[in-house]
């Protein structure tokens, strides 16, 4: 890298900074909301519709599924065209997909329309978090990151709040809780009109005149292009979606989609069946099932604050082992208590909603570290994907669960998964605190390394 300052990774913390984290934030809180508002829609969903427990299962799983695609391919798509208008068009996807199935008649429609919203929020992932952290200054890039995904559980929280407000409206409740994330999506549109364009992306793609008069009207008419390091050496070259596999590239996509998939697997099948799971403890009545909903939701959002504080001072890395371990203990000491009653159950729970929300944030933080700009946001779309895919099974499969195992069982089952989470952080995760993107990303070009020292700075 060359010796020319960088003033976007060593900028001092602005209000733009502060509002762009604020505009990212929209999608994330849209996340954890529509996400969750399902679980409680199915209450008067189920009867209204005549639902078996299959297409129960399919129901809970369709935004899931949608998610894999919609980070998949927008994440590439979004390295491709640009974060600005797919920062936008992806809101007004949200709003139009949560008001059809607000309006659904058929089973077949509310699968449609909650697959398509899913794809807009997986196309969120990629697009918002790659705009925020190309304009991020290192010092704060992990807290005000992972800010943004906190807010999920905040959407989360908010949801079983709406729900219970409006737990007597009748038989056609479910319409209105599917139909409401339009609500939250319009007002995070509107907020987001006229956010800049990144100028990293603008320099991937050789349009410098536009990154330059970006990084004046945000950081100053003094500034300029000469001011921002770029985030490889040479020659500007475009990504290619295979780029995320190749030279010493394998090994950070391997991890991040183990251990983002190990986070999402327990915590989608906690968030979407929470009353269901409750009740299988024997929790009953709207106080128990509503209220521990709530409860174990806003347990997450409180875990965030001291995650948020100790990412910066003891690192990703630290962070992410010491929950992984302290969730797996948690979630497996029920099985072991014979005859086990709700109290412990419900503890156990709480104990992995708090320590989870000490560490969730970090599927955005990593892969948006670990990858340069022009297959950054293929990355953490990539991500968002495979993750999706284990937590659309255990979504599925979480009734049968219960059914099955208890509730202790199907805690034991979330683990194991959290164990090979684990392994996977101590076998694979590097360190990227207090780094520039320039450092995480030059040392691993994007063509296959000769050399096997560059990976050794990270390791």
């Amino acid at each position: 890298m060359s010796a020319t300052s960088n003033l976007i990774d060593d900028a001092p913390l602005t209000k733009f900074h502060k509002k762009l984290t604020f505009f990212a934030s929209g999608g994330p809180f849209i996340d954890g909301y529509a996400l969750s508002i399902i679980g409680i829609a199915l209450i008067t969903m189920t009867p209204g519709l005549h639902l078996s427990t299959v297409e129960i299962g399919m129901i809970g799983a369709a935004s899931l599924v949608g998610i894999f695609f919609g980070g998949a391919i927008f994440g590439w798509l979004t390295d491709k065209i640009g974060r600005h208008h797919m920062y936008i068009a992806d809101l007004i996807a949200l709003a139009v997909f949560s008001l059809l199935s607000g309006i659904a008649t058929e089973v077949w429609q509310v699968l449609l329309c909650r697959f398509l919203l899913g794809m807009a929020i997986g196309a969120d992932y990629p697009i918002a978090t790659s705009l925020l952290a190309e304009f991020l200054p290192k010092k704060h890039r992990g807290r005000l990151l992972g800010a943004t995904f906190v807010v999920w559980a905040i959407g989360a929280a908010a949801a079983f709040g709406v729900g219970y407000l409006l737990r007597d409206m009748g038989p056609g409740t479910w319409r209105v809780l599917l139909a409401s994330p339009a609500i939250f999506a319009i007002i995070t549109l509107l907020f987001r009109l006229g956010t800049p364009e990144s100028p990293r992306w603008l320099l991937s793609r050789g349009r410098r005149d536009e990154a330059d008069a970006v990084i004046k009207k945000v950081y100053g008419q003094q500034y300029g292009l000469a001011d921002v390091a770029s985030d490889s050496d040479g020659p500007t070259k475009q990504g290619k979606f295979m780029d995320i596999f190749r030279g010493q590239f394998w090994k950070r996509t391997l991890f991040v989609s183990i251990f983002w998939t190990a986070q999402v697997i327990p915590l989608f099948a906690v968030y979407t069946f929470a009353p269901d799971l409750l009740g299988s403890m024997g929790m009953t009545g709207d106080a128990n099932l509503y209220g521990g909903s709530f409860l174990i939701s806003m347990l997450f959002v409180v875990g965030g604050i001291p995650g948020l504080w100790l990412v910066e001072r003891i690192g990703r890395r630290k962070l992410l082992l010491w929950s992984f371990g302290i969730i797996v203990v948690a979630l497996a000491i029920p099985a072991f208590i014979p005859n086990v009653q709700a109290a412990p159950l419900f503890i156990a729970l709480a104990i992995f909603a708090f320590a989870s929300g000490a560490s969730s944030f970090l599927e955005v933080v990593y892969p948006n570290e670990l990858f340069p700009t022009e297959i950054r946001a293929t990355a953490v779309g990539f991500g968002t994907a495979i993750s999706r895919v284990g937590s659309a099974a255990s979504t599925y499969l979480m009734p049968v669960a219960i059914l099955s195992f208890g509730a202790a069982g199907s805690l034991l089952i979330g683990a194991v998964i959290s164990l090979i989470g684990l392994l996977a952080t101590f076998l694979l995760a590097p360190e990227t605190a207090n780094k520039s993107l320039s450092e995480l990303t030059t040392e691993l070009p994007v063509q296959p390394a000769n050399s096997k020292a560059t990976e050794g700075s990270l390791s």
